[in-house]
């Protein structure tokens, strides 16, 4: 019986490894102190069906969710469902989205993405990343979104705040959301990656601001590498 020998990591490669894994304990210890913080986050969009879910995510890019939750309840009052968005006349649809920002594009994905969704998928949103990207208007972003709040599967959200404190704190250094929504998913176990991204988000809204980040009380700065360098 010949047995093999398990190959072990070069010199070279055992420094990487082991910065990886510093970095993948550092990434637990945030994820933990972020739960301790925010037990309860989940996304701040309002919806009830997957597809008020995946038009509340379009709506919110460029527009706080504060703005979406104001204006779709009359968008799904006038406009409920897949089949009534494809049908709706463009200028009304601009209409009733226009305080959201960028509207004539977001109407023009909008209404594409319904009649995609007929054409393809019987009008149903599919749940599965590799379909849900080919939908026009769905990103990893919003894809993510739907998988994680609509379908309870993994689903890392990168916006603007976790790609900030994904950066700060050392988690990433690459600046192109997809980029660091791999990153992130090396660090932690499937099932954190949605309850994480969405902690991230909250703590980016409330002390880890963009310009002028409240450092001083921010409980993870003992497991923030870039304390005073914000990039």
């Amino acid at each position: 019986m010949v047995t093999r020998k398990t190959k072990k990591p070069s010199a070279a490669a055992r420094p990487t490894i082991a910065a990886h894994e510093a970095v993948a304990e550092r990434a637990g210890r945030i994820a933990g102190e972020l739960a301790r913080l925010y037990p309860d986050a989940r996304i701040s969009l309002d919806f009830s069906t997957p597809w008020q879910c995946l038009v509340a995510t379009i709506l919110s890019a460029q527009c706080t969710d504060e703005r979406v939750n104001q204006l779709t309840p009359e968008l799904f009052r006038q406009i409920p469902d897949v089949g009534a968005m494809a049908a709706a006349p463009e200028a009304r649809v601009r209409e009733l989205i226009v305080r959201s920002g960028f509207f004539r594009q977001k109407t023009r994905s909008l209404q594409m993405a319904a009649r995609a969704l007929l054409e393809r998928f019987g009008g149903e949103i599919p749940n599965r990343m590799e379909e849900l990207v080919t939908i026009p208007g769905v990103g990893r972003k919003t894809a993510n979104v739907i998988l994680g709040h609509v379908f309870g599967q993994p689903g890392l959200v990168v916006d603007t705040h976790v790609r900030r404190l994904a950066r700060r704190l050392g988690l990433s250094r690459n600046v192109v959301p997809d980029k660091i929504e791999l990153d992130l998913q090396k660090l932690l176990p499937p099932p954190d990656w949605t309850p994480f991204s969405m902690r991230l988000i909250l703590h980016g809204r409330r002390v880890c601001h963009a310009r002028s980040p409240r450092c001083e009380a921010c409980t993870l700065r003992p497991n923030c590498p870039r304390i005073g360098v914000h990039g």
